[in-house]
Parts: structure tokens; C-alpha cells; sequence
């Protein structure tokens, strides 16, 4: 009986270090997608743009501003290798936040920016190719905040007790090079 109990435990352990290890590597990816965006920012004259840090301490994750042209945008990144990216609605509440702090810039945007990886997880440790894609959103401040999400495709979804709403947002062009479709 004492080695069934010990290789409950073990499996716990091993589960819980699996969990903890797949957590890390979608931090990493999200940190990545973050610095690829404040790069290309930084990359073009005129732009500023900053990772503002974790998420527990209510900062967008990457704020850009042209001050020659009067523009800001909050940014809130989410990269994966799923078919479909969710971003909270306080997140996006707490870019709203931001936007409307700096109201000296005249163009001021909350940008919902995704990146679905050339892999596509298909199930535990295992992956298929597909194409890169980025989208750069504009949310849209007249609709309501609740919890959304992109699909591969580009589509929007506002999640609701029916079920999901497909949403329509801008796309927002990008003032450097991206892997828009």
C-alpha cells in the first residue's frame, strides 16, 4: 500500500512541476511578444514605446507614444500556440485607464495586439506548422468590456451568457513591418 501512496505522490509532483514548467514557457512567450513590439516601436523615428512589467500591478503591457503626431497606445499583447487567444476585460479596462489618463495626445487607442506562433499545439508536447500571424486590434470604446477573444483567423469575439458574439474591430495599421494578413 505505502508504494501506491508513493507514486501518487510522484505523480503529483511530476504534475505539478509539468504545470509549473508549461506557465513558465507561456510567460516567456508573452515577454517575447512584448519586447518584438516595443522593438519595432523604438525601431521608427518619432516613436517611444515601453514593457511596462507584470501584470499584478495594473499597467497595459507596453505603452507607445509619438508625441510629434500626438498619438498613444496602450498595449495589451497575447501570444500562443492555440487556435484562439482570450484577454480579459480588466485588462483591457486597464488600458481604457491609461488611454484616458494621457488625455494631452489626440489619438489615444487601447491596442489589442496578438501573435498565434508558427506551431500549433495539438496536444500535450505535440505541434503542427502553420503560417505566423499577427493582428493589431483598435478596441472599440462605445461597446461594453467583457472577456474577448481572437482566433487564428483574425475574428472577434465578445464572450456573453449566450455563448460568444462576434465583435468587428479595426484593424489597426502598424507603422513598421508585422506579420498582418
Amino acid at each position: 500500500m505505502e508504494s501506491i501512496g508513493s507514486i501518487m505522490l510522484t505523480k503529483q509532483k511530476m504534475t505539478k512541476k509539468n504545470n509549473q514548467k508549461a506557465a513558465k514557457i507561456r510567460r516567456q512567450r508573452g515577454y517575447q511578444w512584448e519586447d518584438t513590439i516595443v522593438k519595432r516601436f523604438k525601431g521608427i523615428d518619432d516613436w517611444k514605446a515601453f514593457r511596462l512589467g507584470s501584470p499584478s500591478i495594473a499597467l497595459p503591457d507596453v505603452l507607445a507614444v509619438n508625441t510629434k503626431k500626438s498619438i498613444l497606445f496602450a498595449i495589451e499583447a497575447k501570444s500562443g500556440t492555440s487556435t484562439s487567444l482570450v484577454v480579459p476585460a480588466d485588462q483591457i479596462e486597464r488600458c481604457l485607464e491609461w488611454t484616458k489618463t494621457f488625455d494631452i495626445y489626440k489619438k489615444r487607442n487601447v491596442l489589442l495586439a496578438f501573435k498565434f506562433l508558427s506551431k500549433k499545439r495539438i496536444g500535450i508536447g505535440k505541434y503542427e506548422n502553420r503560417e505566423l500571424r499577427e493582428f493589431f486590434k483598435i478596441w472599440d470604446n462605445s461597446l461594453e468590456i467583457t472577456d474577448c477573444v481572437c482566433n487564428y483567423e483574425g475574428k472577434f469575439y465578445t464572450k456573453t451568457s449566450k455563448g460568444k458574439e462576434e465583435i468587428l474591430l479595426k484593424e489597426c495599421k502598424m507603422p513598421f513591418k508585422t506579420k498582418q494578413r
